[in-house]
């Protein structure tokens, strides 16, 4: 019983702490505080949208704040530490205040519903929803539901994937109150992911698919060209060797045989000649013996 009753008073003083924050340093654009008790004392982490503004200059914005926490809330030796939210318009809490201070300033509530909902869209979110409640147009009160995206309602998810916040803005009227509800991308699970992703991913593969086949006709063809200019030119190669080589013979042996012909009758008429010549020779001297 004794944990139990340490855990609601815990929440609780973390609820008055929020509330604390969100009037304080509203103007540095407060979106949540995270606390934690160490050995040291307690940290307290603050995500705001212009961190400049709660440091103050040359740290007396922190330290008086320090200060105030340690007397008001007795927080042990609190350190706190302040962290730039990189897009706004994802937090719950830091639109919530927008649309109050808007409403607060006299701009008609559907037009500021309006807006926000289209700068929450285009920071990149899954869904939101955002209602609004109260003394809205008389002294009837009434409510609005606004909603844009994929916005999970109940279950796992929509604890996970949901964040949530409520805000309330004093009028002439009377007071509204402001719920926004914002389902972010970056916080969803494998299994819960849009079709537009799964259908990007299916023709992501399907293109990579196509241009690897292409890929891989291509330099088959290419292969297969190749070998068949490689295959031609050896083959026409081989036969122009061939046939010169036959030619070169040929021709080789037909001029050894003409030559040898030739100088084969050229020594036949030598001999004829010597033959010829010896015989007059003879005829000469049985001329003079007579």
């Amino acid at each position: 019983m004794t944990q139990v009753k340490t855990l609601i008073k815990d929440n609780y003083n973390l609820m008055l702490l929020n509330d604390f924050l969100r009037k304080e340093i509203k103007e540095a654009g407060f979106s949540k505080v995270e606390v934690a008790k160490t050995p040291t004392g307690t940290r307290i982490t603050l995500y705001v949208t212009k961190p400049g503004i709660v440091i103050g200059r040359k740290g007396t914005g922190i330290k008086e704040l320090t200060s105030r926490l340690e007397t008001d809330f007795q927080l042990k030796n609190p350190q706190i530490a302040v962290e730039e939210i990189k897009k706004p318009e994802l937090s719950p809490n830091v639109m919530c205040n927008r649309m109050a201070s808007h409403i607060q300033r006299g701009t008609a509530f559907r037009r500021v519903t309006m807006w926000t909902l289209q700068q929450i869209m285009e920071s990149g979110a899954m869904g939101v929803q955002i209602t609004i409640s109260g003394k809205l147009r008389g002294d009837r009160s009434a409510f609005e539901k606004h909603s844009l995206g994929i916005l999970p309602r109940a279950g796992h998810h929509a604890e996970i994937v949901v964040e949530e916040d409520i805000a309330h803005v004093e009028t002439p009227m009377g007071l509204i109150g402001i719920r926004i509800r914002i389902a972010q991308k970056e916080k969803i699970i494998p299994e819960f992911e849009l079709n537009e992703k799964i259908s990007k991913r299916k023709s992501d593969a399907k293109a990579d698919v196509e241009s690897d086949a292409k890929a891989d006709v291509e330099s088959d063809a290419k292969a297969d060209v190749e070998s068949d200019a490689k295959a031609d030119v050896e083959s026409d190669a081989k036969a122009d060797v061939e046939s010169d080589a036959k030619a070169d013979v040929e021709s080789d042996a037909k001029a050894d045989v003409e030559s040898d012909a030739k100088s084969e009758s050229e020594e036949i008429v030598i001999e004829e000649e010597k033959i010829k010549k010896m015989k007059e020779t003879l005829e000469e001297e049985e001329a003079e013996f007579k």
